[in-house]
């Protein structure tokens, strides 16, 4: 579903649908946002922009704790020092949770 519109200078709807991307929405959700603004009277109460951004943010909140996981586990990776994965993977100071990750793909893909 594609969304077209006129430079931003002639109409404000190009800004809302580039600012909805930046705060993370797809396209598809905006114009989702978009048609429920047209009926916003006797929509449904749980399509509105204020429960679509609880939505979002939790689903950015979840991704930023996992980015921070990534972040502190190659930053022990660099301090560990270890220049070959494999010989790495079996020492006890490799920080790598290879387990682990593997664990947290899984919980992504419920």
């Amino acid at each position: 579903m594609g969304i077209g519109c006129t430079p931003p200078s002639r109409s404000p709807c190009c800004g809302v649908i580039k600012t909805a991307q930046r705060l993370g929405f797809t396209l598809n959700e905006v114009a989702d946002l978009l048609d429920a603004g047209r009926h916003r009277h006797g929509g449904r109460p749980d399509s509105g922009l204020q429960a679509r951004a609880r939505e979002k943010l939790i689903e950015v909140e979840r991704k930023l704790a996992d980015l921070t996981v990534i972040r502190d586990t190659l930053r022990s990776a660099i301090s560990a020092g270890c220049d070959d994965l494999v010989a790495c993977a079996g020492s006890s100071c490799w920080p790598l949770p290879f387990a682990e990750l593997v664990d947290g793909d899984d919980r992504a893909d419920t």
